[in-house]
């Protein structure tokens, strides 16, 4: 890879390079362990596309027309181009909710089933309460409801589920703490198994609703009723109250 520059009077202040013998995984790879946040902008002859990072974390992409995962894999397979970095430049929506590693990993998988000529599998839907449709699909949905400020869907059956980050790893602990609770208020007033709880306190809100072995948790921001973001969840999800 060449020596960064920096191109004063042409576009976004930051850095380029090319990248040759050095691939963008790695420079993805080295930019997140540096935790940076902002935008990758690559440009080949195969096109151009965009790649915005937030906290170590991949968060959306766009290429030739292409959003999320879709762009992502499409701007690894290119073979060489020119690289530029924005720092703190924030992308307008989130299209992938995959951790970085699970996301380089399948990159490469697809690429190389491209290359051999294969076409890659379908992806495996994940249940979810009243839906069937992929975690991460869901995960985008939900996040896309005002107040929605981060949500999981974790398993109920003692097999925990791998969570991305570690913000996504302590809301799935209250997951399986609501759920053990639910049970026990559902026993205690015997009402059966409780399949919704919505708990509003002074600094963040958390809605539960619970499947027959899954149980999603959305946290909810203080200035939005918990009630109301919980009607928009199970409208989403095609769940009657």
């Amino acid at each position: 890879m060449t020596a960064f520059d920096n191109a004063p009077g042409k576009g976004p202040a930051g850095f380029g390079g090319e990248i040759a013998g050095f691939s963008l995984a790695d420079v993805l790879q080295l930019n997140i362990q540096n935790r940076f946040s902002g935008c990758i902008s690559v440009d080949s002859e195969d096109g151009a596309g965009r790649i915005f990072l937030r906290d170590a974390e991949v968060v959306h992409a766009e290429a030739n027309g292409q959003v999320g995962e879709e762009a992502f894999y499409e701007i690894l397979s290119w073979p060489e181009g020119r690289f530029s970095l924005q720092s703190n430049v924030s992308a307008a929506r989130t299209s992938i909710q995959k951790g970085w590693r699970h996301l380089l990993l399948d990159a490469h998988r697809i690429i190389d089933e491209r290359r051999a000529g294969k076409a890659p599998p379908a992806p495996v839907a994940t249940p979810v309460p009243g839906r069937q449709m992929a975690t991460y699909n869901v995960l985008a949905e939900l996040k896309r409801i005002p107040g929605v400020k981060d949500a999981v869907v974790e398993r109920t059956d003692g097999e925990r589920a791998e969570q991305e980050s570690y913000q996504a790893e302590v809301l799935a602990g209250h997951a399986q703490y609501l759920a053990m609770v639910a049970s026990q208020l559902g026993a205690a007033f015997g009402a059966g198994e409780l399949l919704g709880l919505s708990l509003q306190a002074t600094t963040q809100h958390l809605v539960m609703l619970r499947g027959r072995n899954r149980v999603l948790v959305a946290q909810v921001a203080a200035d939005r009723e918990a009630g109301a973001v919980e009607a928009e969840i199970r409208k989403l999800l095609g769940m009657s109250r």
